[in-house]
This record gives C-alpha cells, structure tokens and sequence, in this order.
C-alpha cells in the first residue's frame, strides 16, 4: 500500500474546503488540510501576476490520485488549477494505515 499527498492551491478559502470536504466525503481522500491565505507570483497568459491563494494539502492512497486529480479540474474554479501528486515515502505506519482505511479502496 502507498500514499500521496495531493497538493491543490484555490483562488480562496471557501473554494478550498469545499474542495476539501468533496473529497473527504466521497472518500478520494482521508484528509484535507486548508492552510492559511499565501501571496502567489507566477506567469499566466503572457504576464508576471500576483495574488492571493489557499493551499489546500489532501492525503490519498496512490490508486486514487487520478481520480483525485479529475475531481479537483472537474469543480475547480480555475481553467488550469494547480494539482500536483507527492508520493509518502515514509511515515508512521499507524497515520498510513489510516489513510488506506478512509479512503475507497480502488486499488
């Protein structure tokens, strides 16, 4: 069994858990952590911008990241959301094993 943690950033925070609670609810993820606001700088559409984000941080067992992923691009409000895939190489197995039981199991 292997764990990821999905790492999405929202345009606010409501936008964030909502995200957040969709995923936990449907059992994509085992948890959602919505952090506090941060300033982003990056390129878009030609131009240096800047702005407000939510990070948002999910755990996941590794069958599920695709659908994760989709799940995010599918109620996003963004047209190319940040959602990238980190895999867990270690950790307490107790916090892992929790992961692998919250989550639905499509491996």
């Amino acid at each position: 069994m292997s764990q990821s943690l999905i790492y999405v950033t929202a345009g606010s925070r409501e936008e964030a858990v909502g995200i957040g609670r969709i995923l936990v609810e449907s059992r994509l993820a085992a948890c959602a952590n919505v952090l506090a606001p941060m300033t982003s700088i990056y390129w878009w559409e030609g131009a240096v911008n800047e702005g407000d984000e939510v990070p948002l941080i999910l755990k996941t067992r590794d069958g599920l990241v695709d659908q994760v992923i989709e799940k995010v691009k599918s109620i996003h409000s963004y047209d190319c959301p940040c959602v990238v895939s980190l895999p867990i190489t270690g950790g307490n197995p107790a916090f892992l094993d929790w992961i692998e039981t919250e989550t639905v199991n499509q491996d």
